[in-house]
């Protein structure tokens, strides 16, 4: 029984790592707002961290269009 919850607990860890990593690469990238990975992740998250990936995003790229879950409610400007 513990060796099954070690696992379980190594597993969780190793995709939190795997995808935060994944995330944060994406928010503080210079190439492009439009990786559809970083897109996936970032709307999955709750509203403070997409929120704050979005200030990151929209300060590498101010003149960009927000990619999708970093839109406000007219579509065109960023939330």
């Amino acid at each position: 029984m513990r060796r099954a919850l070690r696992i379980v607990i190594i597993t969780i860890v190793a995709f939190v790592i795997f995808f935060g990593q994944r995330w944060y690469s994406y928010v503080t990238n210079k190439t492009s707002p439009y990786d559809e990975t970083g897109i996936q992740i970032n709307s999955a998250l709750p509203t403070p961290v997409r929120k704050w990936g979005c200030d990151k995003l929209h300060a590498n790229f101010p003149n960009a269009l927000p990619p999708a879950g970093c839109q406000a409610e007219d579509g065109k400007s960023w939330m």
